[in-house]
């Protein structure tokens, strides 16, 4: 895309905008792509590869530190 990379500083609520926007806009070209817009597959596939890389660099959520559980005691209920 760009032959130079930029640093834009943006929080992490704007992120969460932008990609909000993205996702609806997808689905809007994921329609007119439907309806043959040539033009529409094009722009839909670039909006996908931008939210691939959003989805790539976006950290991971750790889970909440809690108790663990056997799984085999679900288990040994339904067993009887």
């Amino acid at each position: 895309m760009f032959d130079k990379q930029q640093t834009l500083e943006v929080s992490a609520h704007e992120i969460a905008v932008m990609e909000a926007a993205l996702h609806t806009q997808s689905k809007i070209l994921n329609v007119q792509a439907g309806a043959g817009d040539a033009q529409a597959i094009s722009q839909l596939n670039e909006v996908k590869q931008v939210l691939a890389r959003l989805a790539q660099q976006k950290p991971v959520a750790q889970k909440p530190a809690g108790r663990m559980g056997f799984p085999w005691c679900g288990l040994s209920r339904i067993s009887g």
